[in-house]
């Protein structure tokens, strides 16, 4: 991965610009993992037992995104995409058939949503909540960059089994 297609945060700035700078460069480097593979290989699982995949990371995310921003942020009605047969479960994980365009497209929507709802926002410090615990603003832009750090870190593996690319 000579050429770094990704936006670099800004050193200096405000909070909210340096946040969401850090988040956008996180979510640049899971495309980056995931760009010029075939839909066999995102969904090609890591070693046994795992069965984790480069395109269930990005439904994932999507996921991801989704619950933050939409639901505990804005407190919408956001089903997720992916609905597992039992509440709680991970159904964006099971990708036998996932479709690696549906995929994106849709995390690319999550993602445009989740950047208009911090522009928006009057502050980071606005509150949401989940059930009996209140989150703002801050906190989730923050936890959300601590969630891609620790996935790219996973897709960084799994591009390297995959046909050898490294990088950061």
């Amino acid at each position: 991965m000579s050429d770094d297609p990704r936006s670099r945060p800004p050193q200096v700035g405000e909070e909210r610009a340096l946040l969401s700078g850090f988040l956008q460069y996180q979510r640049e480097t899971l495309a980056m993992k995931c760009a010029g593979l075939t839909a066999a290989q995102l969904r090609t699982p890591a070693v046994p037992p795992s069965g984790l995949t480069l395109i269930g990371l990005v439904r994932h995310l999507a996921e991801v995104e989704r619950s933050w921003f939409r639901r505990v942020l804005k407190d919408e009605e956001a089903p997720p995409h992916w609905p597992g047969p039992n509440p709680g479960e991970f159904a964006e994980f099971d990708v036998a058939d996932a479709d690696p365009a549906e995929a994106f497209r849709i995390w690319e929507e999550e993602c445009a949503r989740s950047r208009a709802t911090v522009e928006a926002a009057e502050s980071l410090d606005i509150t949401g909540s989940y059930g009996e615990e209140v989150f703002s603003l801050r906190y989730i832009v923050t936890h959300l960059i601590e969630e891609y750090a620790r996935h790219n870190g996973q897709a960084d593996l799994l591009r390297e089994r995959l046909d050898g690319t490294t990088g950061e």
